[in-house]
């Protein structure tokens, strides 16, 4: 195929994926009841699943201060378009959480015939693997560190006569943060192991700046959340141990293509 060719290839495959941004956004438009009561606004909620499971395992324990009976903010729109627009990016960011696994799959139906054959059988079950950790992120990110920094936050007060009432704009773009930024980091083993596959990492490097890359999700960690110590340390734990996988993904990664390289040179002998 020629350059413009697969640019023609490529401009589909876009819209393609756009497209099917577009209609899952659609739908959560239209279901505003669902998508507001029940999803966005549940973390704000005593009765969110989180709090309940906490909850449970306080009283199992013999801790009832677990137990979360109110969460002492309330959410309002300050500005004249502030729920419109709310509305609307809500749906474009569950659009792109419900249809990201499709829209990968037509962005790696374009990559993979670029690769060698034997990068094709390394890389297979790509989409499968890559959607599988960016929902198990977003999972992680709504039901868990979402939740435990609403309600940090929420309970936070330097002084007793300063009420906490968040602005709907802030509200949405925390939790759009925190569950989007989820989904990203838990990418890291893949970008791992194309990072081993284009020879720019190695087990023993990964081994010999472990720390310095603890440093650094904690500083990414910092950046992305709000700026409370809980969110940041719920999303620099499991990175941590992300990090420890990708080491074992990158040594799985290097071995096999040592043993590939070998074949072919007793092959070409």
């Amino acid at each position: 195929m020629s350059f413009l060719d697969h640019l023609e290839e490529l401009r589909w495959h876009l819209i393609r994926s756009i497209s099917s941004i577009v209609v899952f956004a659609v739908v959560a438009f239209l279901s505003k009841d669902l998508i507001w009561d029940s999803i966005i606004l549940g973390p704000s909620k005593p009765d969110f699943w989180t709090y309940q499971a906490i909850c449970q395992l306080g009283q199992k324990i013999g801790l009832e201060a677990f137990c979360i009976e109110e969460l002492p903010f309330i959410i309002q729109s300050r500005q004249m378009t502030g729920q419109f627009t709310m509305h609307i990016l809500s749906s474009l960011v569950i659009g792109l959480l419900c249809a990201f696994p499709y829209a990968f799959w037509e962005m790696w139906r374009f990559i993979r015939p670029g690769l060698y054959e034997t990068e094709q059988k390394l890389s297979r079950g790509a989409t499968f693997f890559v959607s599988l950790l960016f929902l198990t992120g977003v999972l992680f990110g709504y039901f868990i560190v979402t939740p435990l920094a609403v309600n940090f936050l929420g309970n936070y007060q330097v002084a007793e006569s300063v009420l906490n009432e968040f602005d709907i704009i802030s509200y949405v773009t925390t939790v759009a943060t925190l569950v989007l930024a989820c989904g990203l980091m838990f990418q890291l083993p893949i970008v791992v192991f194309f990072l081993t596959k284009a020879g720019l990492v190695t087990p023993e490097l990964m081994k010999t700046y472990r720390r310095h890359a603890i440093i650094v999700i904690l500083i990414t960690g910092a950046i992305i959340t709000p700026p409370d110590p809980i969110s940041q340390i719920l999303i620099a734990l499991p990175l941590v141990f992300l990090y420890q996988i990708s080491i074992f993904i990158s040594r799985m990664v290097l071995r096999k293509t040592e043993e590939s390289e070998a074949i072919t040179t007793t092959e070409n002998q």
